[in-house]
C-alpha cells in the first residue's frame, strides 16, 4: 500500500474550532502523517496514479468529499460520501469527548480510564463505518481510518 504525504482540511466555511477540537485535529494530522496506509484500488482497468497522495477533506452539499491528488497535484480521484451513516457516531463521539475532557479536570484516574475506554470504542466504530464507506474507493488500515475519523469529526463540528 501507499500512503498520504499531505493532508488538508477545507474548513473555510466553518466556525473556528474550540481549543480541544483544534488539539484533536493537530494530533490526528500529526499521527496520520507519521504513519498511514492509503491506496486507490484499480477500477474498470484504468491506471491508478501512484502515491504518495495529497488528501483534502471537505464537506460540500452535506457530503464528505475526499479529493486525492498525486505529489505533482494531478487529480488521482475524488469521491463523495453521504454524512448520514456518520451522524450518530459523531454525535456520540463528541458527547463522550466532552465527558472525557471534563473528567480529566475533575475525576480520579480510574474513572477517567473508564470514560476513555468508551471513547475508544466509539472511535473504533466510526473507523469501521469509514472503512465500509470507502470500500471500492480507497483502501485504508484501521489506524488510518481512526485518524481520518477524527478529522471527519472536526469537520462535523463546524458542519
Amino acid at each position: 500500500m501507499t500512503h498520504i504525504a499531505h493532508i488538508e482540511l477545507d474548513d473555510r466555511n466553518l466556525p473556528p474550532p474550540t481549543p480541544e477540537i483544534d488539539q484533536e485535529r493537530k494530533v490526528a494530522i500529526f499521527d496520520l502523517l507519521e504513519e498511514n496506509s492509503f491506496a486507490l484500488p484499480r477500477r474498470d482497468d484504468r491506471v491508478v496514479p501512484d502515491g504518495p497522495y495529497h488528501l483534502t477533506l471537505s464537506i460540500q452539499d452535506k457530503r464528505l468529499v475526499f479529493s486525492v491528488r498525486t505529489e505533482n497535484q494531478k487529480l488521482a480521484g475524488e469521491f463523495h460520501l453521504s454524512l448520514g451513516p456518520f451522524r450518530q457516531v459523531v454525535k456520540d463521539y463528541f458527547q463522550i469527548c466532552e465527558s472525557y475532557f471534563e473528567a480529566v479536570r475533575t475525576l480520579p484516574p480510574s474513572q477517567i480510564e473508564t470514560i476513555d475506554m468508551a471513547r475508544r470504542g466509539i472511535h473504533n466504530e466510526g473507523a469501521r463505518i469509514l472503512q465500509e464507506r470507502l470500500d471500492g474507493k480507497a483502501e485504508v488500515d484501521t489506524d488510518t481510518a481512526r485518524r481520518l475519523f477524527t478529522l471527519i469529526c472536526v469537520l462535523h463540528f463546524g458542519g
